[in-house]
């Protein structure tokens, strides 16, 4: 997938723990777990504006788009 979910990196560097993500932005351990993992169709507006408001960081800190080889635009 071309969207890489960089939340570990920002948990990490706020050495915060995915149990207190989870409650300060009101979804369940699982939610996140997914969320972390890339394994979601997509998500709300609302999530990420809670998740970036709680790490103090921007939404392109979480999400990183990585252009498939071969793909149009790619370097290859």
């Amino acid at each position: 997938m071309p969207i890489t979910v960089r939340l570990d990196v920002m948990l990490a560097r706020h050495k915060m723990k995915s149990r207190d993500l989870a409650a300060a932005i009101g979804i369940t351990e699982a939610n996140l777990s997914q969320l972390k993992q890339g394994h979601v169709r997509g998500v709300r507006f609302a999530t990420l504006e809670a998740i970036c408001a709680t790490l103090d960081c921007q939404p392109g800190d979480l999400l990183e788009y990585q252009n498939p080889p071969g793909s149009p635009g790619s370097d290859t």
